[in-house]
């Protein structure tokens, strides 16, 4: 077995070997089914010692979901939210934002499918909604602060919408007045303006804060390599914390839950974030708060709050509270520009992953590219000509160094009869040979070495991007994140059934255009060279195509492509290089000798 044919087989098997255990090994989790609960926000007093007030604790009352989220919908007068991007309602009971709907995505392709549901009201199954409000400090108590249950007044606005505002008020029985201004910009970024008056003659303290709560652990992908759950920044440094890790946090006392609290001094966020979607609180850049991740265990609630510093309203005198609410698709083009107007960190909202060094990068070019096309197939094809391009140096190195080794065959022939059983003779003829004619054997692997780093970066892109939802190429790619929707099973849609489901275990027979199109580009590019003259290597070579084919098979049509592209690509500099330095492979001859039986070897 000559070098070139162990590093291509070394370099191949350890593609393989990778990309088995990253998707057999590591099948996605079932999730559990989700409950729905109920939670009455109350406070404890501060005392009078003039600390900062405890947070919003939780009075838990478990109740079962009302029958419909229409039904929930139904319980509490509401505002309108209608804005290009999102609509919903906000209820003024609570001032809770739990009613919100993404206009430019739908649950699937069909084009009467529902659109994206992000937030649900209290009482309808896998309730999750932002709520606002003071933590009472002092001589206050809970009642006299508003909270979940406080009915809000309309004082001016009656549809949230672009340059529409809405502002709320509430009195209560100590002299404060409290008001909520909520606006929102044309894409997902709420502003919440809080505000208290105080008309006493006491000075009064009090605390505010925002939270996001989802109540019950909610359906999720579930793929080891996709973060789901909890989410924030503080001071530049990156938290994530998965919804089945959120019970296993410290039991902390005066919380009644399972918390973790950071202290943020400058800039940070906190939410949840799901595969596509996310819903962040994002206290005004430069002002500390406690981050806050939560798990009340005894009504199974998830939790995340942003809890500001306390105030001192002296009498006669307003205090104010801002902050900021993301609540929508998670668009890299719009996060990145809320990161650039001073939203710390907020693009890492977005799970890039450990190669996040080329995922980033790989991604920014993609959406480039998107941009100026306007169809992600093509811009992935133009993308894989990129790569290839900067690889140029790298592959036309070793594809000089793998046609110069063809060219030392007949002299490594001689070697070998010369040697005979002598494998020291062998190995130090050979290396003197490489050494006189500058061929590095090592060299003929890189470039699909190389290809291990990029290939799990972009796959890593296509699953977790939301650009690539839904993103059609031609004809029946309709979605270039999910697997080709067509099947040899059935002729490609020529015969009268259904293929197995995505996800199902017989799927994998289910073959596609493109997958069939990827095995036989990997065939092709086989070609370029004579078959091995080792029956084990021949077997080998002869398998490895089709397996391939299987095996990528139910990836995303949208990795799918790049690699046929990148074959298609690698062929041609390959013939090209090895024609210029005077090797001219018989890529028809190779084909035709491939069909031919070969003789058993004699023992």
């Amino acid at each position: 077995m000559d070098d070139q044919n162990k590093n291509l087989i070394l370099a191949t098997a350890l593609s393989f070997l990778v990309i088995m255990v990253w998707f057999l090994i590591f099948p996605p989790e079932e999730q559990a089914p989700a409950t729905a609960t109920q939670t009455a926000e109350t406070t404890q007093d501060a005392g009078t010692t003039g600390q900062i007030a405890p947070a919003p604790g939780t009075a838990l009352v478990p109740v079962t979901p009302s029958e419909s989220r229409e039904a929930a919908l139904a319980t509490a007068e509401r505002i309108t939210i209608d804005t290009p991007k999102l609509k919903g309602t906000l209820s003024l009971t609570g001032g809770r934002i739990d009613d919100l709907s993404l206009k430019d995505y739908r649950e699937t392709l069909d084009e009467d499918a529902e659109i994206v549901t992000l937030l649900s009201p209290v009482g309808s199954p896998n309730a999750y909604y932002a709520l606002y409000g003071w933590a009472p400090a002092g001589d206050l108590t809970h009642k006299q602060v508003p909270n979940a249950n406080t009915l809000w007044q309309i004082e001016s606005g009656t549809t949230l919408g672009v340059d529409s505002p809405v502002l709320l008020k509430w009195e209560n029985d100590a002299g404060l007045i409290f008001r909520r201004e909520v606006s929102i910009d044309d894409d997902y970024m709420f502003s919440i303006t809080q505000s208290v008056e105080n008309t006493s003659d006491t000075a009064r303290k009090l605390q505010p804060y925002g939270i996001v709560a989802r109540h019950g652990e909610p359906d999720v992908v579930g793929f080891f390599i996709l973060h789901e759950g909890m989410v924030g920044m503080a001071d530049g440094e990156l938290t994530e914390i998965d919804y089945n890790d959120m019970p296993e946090l410290d039991v902390i006392a005066r919380e009644a839950s399972n918390a973790q609290l950071t202290e943020v001094t400058e800039n940070g966020w906190v939410g949840f974030t799901d595969k596509n979607w996310m819903t962040t609180l994002i206290p005004t850049p430069g002002t500390p708060f406690t981050s806050v991740t939560k798990y009340v265990p005894q009504a199974d609630i998830y939790q995340t709050e942003a809890r500001q510093l306390t105030l001192s309203v002296a009498p006669g005198q307003t205090a104010t509270s801002q902050s900021s609410l993301f609540a929508g698709a998670k668009e890299w083009e719009s996060i990145r520009n809320y990161e650039r107007s001073g939203i710390e960190g907020f693009v890492d909202s977005i799970d890039w992953g450990w190669f996040f060094f080329l995922t980033k990068p790989i991604f920014a070019v993609l959406h480039w590219l998107n941009v100026l096309i306007g169809n992600m197939g093509w811009s992935i094809i133009v993308l894989t000509l990129l790569i290839k391009a900067v690889l140029l140096p790298l592959a036309y190195k070793s594809y000089v160094s793998m046609a110069k080794m063809k060219e030392l065959q007949p002299e490594m022939e001689k070697l070998k009869e010369s040697a005979g059983d002598d494998r020291q003779k062998l190995q130090q003829g050979m290396m003197k040979l490489y050494k006189d004619n500058k061929v590095n054997p090592a060299a003929g692997c890189l470039p699909i070495l190389m290809q291990i780093p990029i290939f799990f970066s972009l796959y890593k892109v296509i699953f977790v991007t939301i650009e690539l939802r839904h993103a059609p190429w031609f004809g029946w790619i309709r979605d270039l994140s999910a697997p080709d929707p067509s099947s040899i099973l059935n002729l490609f849609g020529l015969l009268p059934w259904g293929t197995p489901e995505v996800g199902s275990i017989f799927f994998i027979f289910s073959l596609g255009v493109l997958p069939i199109i990827l095995g036989i580009s990997m065939w092709l590019q086989q070609k370029l060279n004579p078959a091995p003259t080792d029956a084990t290597q021949a077997m080998i070579f002869a398998w490895m195509p089709w397996v391939f084919m299987f095996m990528l098979g139910s990836f995303a049509s949208g990795l799918v492509l790049y690699w046929i592209a990148n074959n298609v690509i690698t062929f041609v500099q390959q013939y090209a290089i090895m024609r210029s330095q005077g090797y001219k492979p018989d890529l028809f001859g190779n084909i035709i000798s491939s069909f031919k039986r070969r003789p058993k070897t004699e023992e």
